[in-house]
């Protein structure tokens, strides 16, 4: 086990913003953990998805599946059926950015998975080899969270895992880890939806900073008693709007 691990925020496709988070990770003494949802909403999903699959298999780095990751693959098994929601929740950048500007309304939903399953088979498959946990020590580190109500939160289901949001933030923890999550942006967590810092209560600690929203990204460094270091970068380029 690594002496630190280095745990990085929801990207969604801020390239620029994960590059520079990563000139703080040093693979000699971090573990690196990707908490999941590098892809959608901003507009360079490609780059930083193929990013995070170097990551891993150069650096052995651990990159979870998030629930935008699981969007992904849900619109290439079905289309049709899921064409519309994906595109609505950020996916339009993701397919473009694959693609090409334009490839949303020049093509079905059937032939832009053709496309992509094509062109991307490997990291597709890639994609649906990531976990959904990673426990290091006394840290578990999940994209949304657990199931506090089960005995074993290892009986969370895998939706459970990439979805939850109230159930997890308002239960009681007693799984005996701290919980380290994205998913849901600390400005809700905070309750003001200004507030982009770490979220931290009954051993729950939120990272989202949601930085596609305007907010920040985080970059958060662990040690065995507790966070070493919180590196925060703002997102100066203005939130991410959907384009109907």
């Amino acid at each position: 086990m690594q002496k630190y691990l280095y745990a990085i925020s929801d990207i969604h496709g801020m390239a620029d913003l994960f590059k520079r988070l990563l000139t703080e990770y040093d693979p000699k003494i971090h573990q690196l953990l990707l908490i999941g949802d590098l892809n959608d909403r901003g507009p360079m999903s490609k780059e930083c998805l193929l990013l995070g699959k170097k990551l891993v298999e150069e650096h052995q780095a651990i990159y979870l599946r998030g629930n935008h990751e699981e969007y992904f693959l849900q619109f290439l098994n079905a289309p049709e059926d899921w064409f519309a929601a994906y595109v609505r929740n950020g996916g339009k950048e993701t397919i473009e950015s694959l693609l090409h500007i334009g490839a949303t309304e020049e093509y079905s939903p059937t032939e832009i998975a053709l496309m992509i399953r094509s062109r991307y088979g490997d990291l597709i498959e890639f994609l649906m080899e990531r976990p959904l946990y990673y426990e290091w020590g006394k840290y578990l580190f999940v994209h949304a969270g657990v199931d506090l109500s089960k005995k074993d939160w290892r009986k969370t289901t895998d939706h459970d895992f990439i979805w939850i949001r109230e159930p997890f933030h308002k239960g009681k923890n007693r799984t005996g880890k701290t919980i380290v999550f994205g998913h849901t942006i600390t400005p809700m967590l905070h309750g003001d939806m200004q507030t982009t810092d770490l979220w931290q209560q009954d051993d729950k600690i939120g990272i989202d900073g949601g930085a596609v929203f305007g907010g920040s990204v985080h970059g958060v460094i662990f040690d065995d008693k507790g966070v070493l270091q919180d590196i925060e970068y703002q997102n100066l380029a203005g939130p991410w709007q959907p384009d109907f």
